[in-house]
């Protein structure tokens, strides 16, 4: 029988964007001020969702969730991808390397899930306005919450376990910003080809169905909006979906076209810039567009603000 551990590789080093040397300084100030950024309005979302018990609507649960879930995956990511750019190169353990490629994958597919929910929640609430109450209460919405993160927390476990279990004799160099599933099966010195389909059917599983599922939601509430009688509610409610729509789109895009591939087909550095969209770029758009465009929860933060004034 084979031994349990037969890697000879006991650490990994990240490359990161070493072939954009001269724009290290200036790629480390942006994505700091991007994390910023983002941890910043995601903490602001939660409290105020928290603060005002006008915002106790499952819509706000969802958001409450989705930002603590972005918080915690752009948390995965960024602060190591910030002291690569800063060291030029930064070495990982092994187990750091998978611990980080867990997480990864968990957050990542919750927030699918919870976006999918979130999709399915906007199309009750335009479609069944006079039911939504009993459709989707917040018990309701506490139970698809749970189901969001404890799916998320098994589909995080077979990639990472899988791809624990290859062999890694040398080179140990990953020409990407994180632990990410396509290089380190790249690096791996045995046969990937059952761990390479498991994780595209998941993959298939995970991305295709809830980006499918989304854009179902989303027809039947174009196709509700489109019989609203005044011009200005109908305009409004589609810059409202549009949007929504937009950021979906590039998070479940950039993913598929990441992930859902029988093989690797891109240049490493395309695969970087790809990455850099679902792992840093959406998580900033998603407090600014389901936020700041929603008139109740500005109200609500504007309420927020005065009490800390007053204080």
């Amino acid at each position: 029988m084979k031994p349990l551990n037969v890697s000879s590789v006991t650490e990994f080093q990240l490359l990161g964007f070493q072939n954009l040397l001269e724009w290290q300084t200036l790629l480390f100030a942006v994505f700091l001020f991007i994390y910023f950024l983002t941890v910043t309005g995601n903490v602001v979302i939660i409290t105020v969702v928290s603060q005002d018990q006008r915002l106790r609507l499952p819509m706000y649960i969802f958001l409450k969730h989705l930002s603590f879930l972005e918080i915690c995956y752009t948390f995965t990511i960024v602060p190591l991808l910030l002291a690569n750019l800063f060291s030029h190169g930064q070495v990982i353990s092994f187990s750091t390397c998978m611990t980080q490629l867990y997480f990864f994958v968990f957050f990542g597919a919750t927030e699918c899930f919870l976006l999918a929910m979130m999709a399915y929640d906007r199309y009750l609430a335009i479609y069944s306005p006079l039911q939504y109450s009993s459709l989707m209460s917040p018990e309701i919405c506490t139970k698809l919450v749970a189901i969001s993160w404890l799916t998320g927390v098994g589909t995080g476990l077979l990639p990472s376990l899988m791809i624990s279990k290859l062999d890694f004799c040398g080179p140990n160099q990953i020409n990407h910003f994180f632990c990410d599933l396509p290089p380190l099966m790249q690096l791996s010195c045995s046969s990937v080809y059952i761990t390479r389909m498991v994780i595209f059917i998941l993959s298939i599983a995970v991305l295709c169905i809830c980006f499918f599922l989304t854009l179902v939601s989303y027809v039947f509430i174009v196709s509700t909006i489109l019989r609203i009688p005044s011009g200005s509610g109908r305009m409004k409610t589609f810059s409202t979906c549009g949007s929504h729509l937009a950021v979906v789109t590039i998070y479940y895009g950039t993913m598929i076209s990441m992930y859902v591939r029988p093989n690797d087909h891109l240049s490493p550095e395309i695969n970087k810039i790809i990455s850099v969209f679902y792992t840093v770029v959406t998580p900033l758009l998603n407090p600014i567009i389901y936020s700041l465009r929603n008139q109740e929860f500005k109200e609500a933060g504007w309420n927020f603000l005065k009490g800390m004034r007053s204080k």
